[in-house]
Formats: structure tokens, sequence, C-alpha cells
């Protein structure tokens, strides 16, 4: 696959319409360095201004987000067991933004309605280890060393990933007239892919540490073949996160295996999707 463009997205699921923890980085092709694109407003990024960007920028585009594009499946046949919803993601993307009502493509509204049994939200719901199911792709990268994946159905605490990763299913639905969802979809020329930054600062050569300093930046940047960061203003993960990631995708889009992980079939391809850059 050949792209124009590699767009990394730092996403949030936070309450609120403006989103400082979202950062949007861009790369072109070649060797430059990617830059920070500023949100249109004080305050961070609308999830709904980012979706608006993309769909406007101009030629091939391969653009990454940072959250899980569905839910576990293959563990138990169903998404949430009990209620019943499509069987694919592009479907079950729809289930999720038609019970949302939420501004900015929040979705509350999804996970404390008829969903609300499958999420743990405190010790009230029960055991937390009866909620933590994973999908295929999260336990191939746990067996490989990077470290315990969350799951999306743990609500708590600052690294919890599931508002961050339904919000973020609402925002596919809306994108997916434009663009192929990897690997829901076969890539095209306006493709976009799920992320996850611990993975890709192992692309970088490193541990999967956060990177908070311009010559760690810069060390990550040279092993994915990327000129320096420019400038010297103070960056914070979120940012060093999205940057990392853009040239990182602008390295692996190239090689053919990524588009064809080991452990990836047709159900899972349908059913779950799969994070680029695992293997």
């Amino acid at each position: 696959m050949t792209f124009d463009r590699f767009v990394a997205i730092d996403w949030s699921g936070a309450k609120g319409v403006r989103h400082k923890g979202i950062a949007v980085a861009v790369a072109e092709a070649g060797a430059a360095a990617p830059r920070l694109v500023p949100p249109p407003a004080r305050g961070g990024w609308a999830r709904g201004e980012v979706a608006e960007w993309l769909e406007a920028l101009p030629g091939r585009v391969l653009a990454g987000f940072d959250f899980s594009f569905a839910p576990p499946f293959v563990d138990r046949g169903a998404y949430l067991p009990g209620l019943e919803t499509a069987a694919d993601g592009p479907g079950f993307w729809r289930h999720v933004d038609a019970l949302s009502v939420d501004p900015d493509f929040a979705a509350l509204g999804f996970m404390h309605g008829a969903a609300r049994p499958h999420f743990w939200m405190g010790a009230a719901d029960g055991r937390k280890a009866d909620f933590m199911r994973f999908r295929q792709c999260e336990l191939a990268f746990n067996r490989q060393g990077g470290g315990k994946a969350a799951t999306l159905f743990d609500c708590v605490g600052a690294a919890q990933v599931s508002k961050a990763s339904f919000a973020g299913m609402r925002v596919l639905h809306r994108l997916r007239p434009g663009f192929a969802i990897w690997p829901f979809d076969p890539p095209g020329g306006r493709t976009v892919v799920e992320i996850y930054g611990r993975a890709m600062l192992r692309h970088a050569g490193g541990r999967g540490l956060k990177i908070r300093d311009r010559a760690a930046l810069d060390a990550a940047l040279a092993v994915l073949g990327s000129l320096p960061f420019p400038g010297k203003d103070d960056l914070n993960d979120n940012q060093t996160d999205a940057l990392v990631t853009a040239a990182a995708l602008r390295t692996l889009s190239a090689d053919p295996r990524w588009w064809r992980p080991e452990g990836l079939n047709d159900d899972i391809a349908r059913t779950e999707g799969w994070t680029f850059g695992i293997g």
C-alpha cells in the first residue's frame, strides 16, 4: 500500500466537547519529520472536528486511531452475550451510535443503558475479574511481552480505554462511507486502522515506555527513518505518542506482513478487528 500522508490520532473519551487529551500528528510521504496539527479552537479538539478534518484531508491517507475498534467476540461468540447486536464490527458501530445521544460522539448513553451489565464501574458490580475479556490481538500482544493490554469493559481509572473506544466506534460509523476501516474492510486509498501507542513505541526501538523529552523523541524518529522533530516547545506524552505513531505508520505500512499479521483470520477481521503493527 502507498499513501501520501500518515495521520496518528491520540484519542480521548472524556466528557465535554473539547479535549486536551486528543493529539493529531501528520507525516508526509518521505522522511520529513511528522508535524502536530493544532486544534481549531482553544481548549483542544472536539471529536467531531477530528472527523471533519480527516474527511477534508486530500490524497491517499492512512489514519490511525488509538482506541479499540470493537469489543471481544471470539471468546464468547458474541459482543455482549444476552444483548442482541449485529455480529460484525460495522453493524456494532451502528448499534452503538443509534443508542447514544451524547454530544460530540460520546457513548455514555450506550454504556449506561442496556449494555450497562457488561461494564465494570466499581466494586458494586462484583468481581472485576469477571469482566476482563480480551480480543485476540490483545492476547497476542500480551504473549509477546508487550505488557498487559487493557480491556474495554473496565471503566475505572486513568488507564481505562472504555469511554474512548465506544466514542470512537461512533466516529468509525461516521467515517466509513469515505474510508476503508481495516481489517473490517480491505485497505484502500483512504484507510483507517487501529493503533496502540505502546506497540508503536516498541517499533521505534524502545520498551513501550512514554517519551517525555526531545532527545528520546528524536531517537525514536530516527529508528523509524524520520528526520528530527523541529522546534523547541515542550511536548506532552499525548503529542509524542502521536508523532512517533505517524512516523511508524509511514514505515510499517510498506511492509505487507502488517496487513496480514499472524493470528488474523477472516472471522476475527469481521468481528473484533486487529491492532495495526501487532504481529
